[in-house]
């Protein structure tokens, strides 16, 4: 029996703050690597908070490795899809990728893990507060 692969897709038109000589990743008036990052995390993070399904719980990123294959300029709309590849539990594994009208501008893996919220925050806050 084949199983349907989950996924989410998550959309973003380019505007200023999301291009790279603004965030500091470059000199250049394209989308910055880091806002196609945020949008694939972003994505993955919703779907795999919809598997969870518990607000005690929530996931955060352990790992992202992306190509950045083509450049996007200000005001053109992209997307970024998720497509969850395993679930081992607390694990969550994606396959990333992202596109603008003209076709993909970048692929990749993320991993996420589930925690409990309040016992991870509070570990965080525990550096400085501590």
């Amino acid at each position: 029996m084949v199983l349907e692969k989950l996924s989410l897709t998550k959309k973003l038109r380019v505007e200023e703050e999301n291009l790279a000589c603004a965030m500091g990743s470059g000199s250049l008036m394209v989308l910055a690597t880091p806002a196609v990052v945020a949008l694939m995390e972003n994505a993955a993070a919703e779907l795999a908070q919809n598997i969870l399904g518990n607000d005690e719980l929530t996931t955060v990123g352990t790992m992202i490795s992306i190509e950045h294959i083509s450049p996007t300029p200000i005001g053109a709309e992209i997307s970024a899809t998720a497509v969850l590849t395993e679930n081992n539990g607390r694990a969550f594994c994606f396959d990333v990728s992202a596109s603008d009208p003209c076709g993909e501008i970048a692929h990749g893996t993320h991993t996420r893990v589930s925690v409990n919220a309040e016992k991870f925050q509070a570990k965080a806050d525990g550096k400085l507060y501590g």
